[in-house]
């Protein structure tokens, strides 16, 4: 598996992400359980997006010394358009955990908890995902052309499916989690486990922890791909998608603020996968250049959104996620 980032900034880039999530558990254990307002989404939200900017530039910089600013523009623009990539892709994702907190009836206070566990867990699996990844796309060429082939089908299934309620009841996780262990039906607080009858048994917190890894996984099936249609480099695909997750709790607190503002976003998002997997499966014949993939992925996000906006229902339904000021 061919890079061109230098041994240090692995090495950096791991201590980046431990000292991150370290610092992100301390600041959750000093605040313990509460809900997360809009404001401070907002300000996590910020940092999390300039600490992966800023992440960028230093890469720029390492690749700069050793080839050149040519290849380092090139390689920081493969870093931000799949950043890009992977945090639009996230959008979906997060909808699918606000369906969980909601179907589950957890608090706005435990639910950061839930994430950040969730987060750590999908840091694990998609590092394992995208090294196996990378070493396939290396040894088997045509390999590119199954995941563009997926993205593609898979575009076009998310076009079809958008808009429709998911039926939490019909999904297999859940029942197959619920054959597996013995759950409670009530929160015990934040525990993942209780007793009832002097028996040691799950609560649905832990259910739900399961749930949002295993969604994760899913997703991380159809996001890891996009990501190689724009570099097969391992370091990039890695950095780019793990930085995007890091901010992954931020961005939900966020948008499950105003997901009824963004009831299109489903449709920008099964069009962007069109579009990776075609030109993932075009990848020999015609080389789309990083700079115009970047383009249109904004270009869709922001008519999508723009459109989502104009159209949004009038309703003043009930939020679920408390916004209120901190």
């Amino acid at each position: 598996m061919d890079t061109i980032a230098p041994a240090w900034l692995w090495a950096f880039f791991v201590f980046a992400v431990i000292a991150a999530l370290f610092v992100d558990f301390v600041v959750l254990k000093k605040q313990g359980a509460h809900s997360v307002g809009v404001k401070e989404a907002l300000n996590w939200s910020l940092v999390w997006v300039a600490l992966s900017f800023a992440f960028n530039g230093l890469f720029w910089w390492a690749v700069y010394q050793d080839h050149g600013a040519a290849v380092a523009n090139t390689r920081s623009m493969e870093f931000l358009t799949g950043y890009l990539i992977e945090k639009s892709l996230a959008v979906d994702n997060i909808f699918v955990f606000l369906m969980i907190f909601t179907y589950f009836a957890v608090p706005p206070a435990f639910q950061k908890r839930v994430l950040m566990i969730g987060i750590i867990g999908a840091i694990v699996l998609r590092t394992v995902m995208i090294l196996v990844g990378s070493w396939l796309v290396s040894e088997f060429h045509w390999v590119l052309y199954l995941f563009g082939a997926f993205l593609l089908l898979t575009g076009l299934k998310m076009w079809w499916a958008a808009g429709q309620e998911p039926d939490m009841e019909s999904n297999p996780a859940l029942k197959l989690l619920r054959r597996v262990m013995p759950v409670s039906r009530h929160l015990d607080g934040e525990k993942f486990f209780t007793r009832q009858n002097g028996v040691k048994i799950a609560t649905p917190l832990l259910l739900v922890v399961a749930l949002v890894g295993l969604t994760d996984v899913i997703f991380a099936v159809d996001s890891i791909p996009a990501i190689f249609a724009i570099t097969t480099d391992p370091f990039i695909v890695l950095t780019s998608n793990i930085f995007a997750i890091l901010g992954l709790r931020a961005m939900y607190f966020l948008l499950a603020a105003v997901a009824a503002k963004f009831h299109l976003l489903s449709y920008g998002l099964a069009v962007i996968l069109v579009f990776i997997g075609s030109k993932m499966l075009l990848v020999d014949v015609v080389k789309i250049p990083v700079l115009l993939s970047l383009g249109v992925v904004v270009a869709i996000l922001a008519v999508t959104m723009l459109w989502s906006v104009r159209t949004a229902p009038k309703l003043d339904a009930v939020r679920p996620v408390d916004a209120a000021a901190d």
